[in-house]
């Protein structure tokens, strides 16, 4: 789970997609306590080892020693889903420009593309409520998260969740590479061309948790192989 864990930081950040020391990625602990893996409040993503990681309880209390903290909102956030969400044993939340840049505009994630549609029939809205440090806003964000594993943050960012590492980062990427894409083809100035529609309806359906899972074990040893060629010291 730490290398996993880990290992997402790293991509995160190897995409581009990381905000300074902000947003946050986390990872089931194994056990019936709820306890989840968050990264150091104070680390760069591509700094993240395995070993780094802080362990907390659904409270916030630190279960592992640091020299570092834990941000309160990313608490907020992470600890609401695993709560809720037994199959969602790994959560990523981002702020990229692209996806922040769609959770503004009114009507969300358009159907315009093929990436698109890969998270268009499951893709959720939580509105904003300021800084998530509120731990009432959890039971707003579960409700609005429902079954789905892809999330728009409104005027905030995206979110994913996965049951497993492959998973959730083959969610969060095709999310934000339809935001971009969205943001791009908008930019031009021209009109879209449509889908048609018998194809959208097609396509209205979410991932299963099963067929995440399998299409997360089959991508991930390629992403984990990207990472060893370039760096293993997530791994430390």
């Amino acid at each position: 789970m730490r290398v996993d864990l880990a290992a997402l930081y790293r991509l995160v950040a190897l995409e581009g997609w990381d905000d300074m020391l902000d947003t946050h990625i986390s990872g089931r602990v194994p056990g019936p306590d709820h306890h989840f893996l968050i990264n150091p409040y104070g680390m760069m993503f591509e700094e993240i080892t395995a070993s780094s990681l802080i362990k907390i309880d659904v409270d916030g209390n630190k279960l592992s020693a640091s020299e570092y903290e834990v941000n309160q909102a990313g608490f907020t956030i992470h600890s609401a889903v695993h709560m809720a969400r037994s199959d969602a044993n790994f959560v990523i939340h981002l702020h990229t420009e692209n996806g922040i840049a769609v959770s503004c505009q009114e009507n969300g994630l358009l159907p315009i593309n093929q990436t698109a549609l890969s998270v268009y029939g499951e893709i959720t809205y939580h509105d904003y409520e300021g800084i998530a440090l509120d731990l009432a806003e959890r039971e707003r964000l579960i409700a609005d998260l429902g079954d789905s594993n892809a999330m728009l943050l409104r005027n905030h960012g995206t979110l994913a969740c996965g049951p497993n590492a492959g998973g959730v980062w083959q969610k969060i990427y095709r999310l934000e590479t339809a935001c971009a894409i969205q943001i791009k083809a908008l930019s031009g100035g021209g009109s879209l061309t449509p889908i048609p529609q018998n194809i959208l309806e097609q396509r209205r359906a979410g991932s299963t948790t099963d067929s995440l899972r399998r299409r997360g074990d089959f991508v991930w040893p390629a992403m984990l192989r990207r990472l060893d060629r370039i760096d293993s010291g997530y791994r430390a």
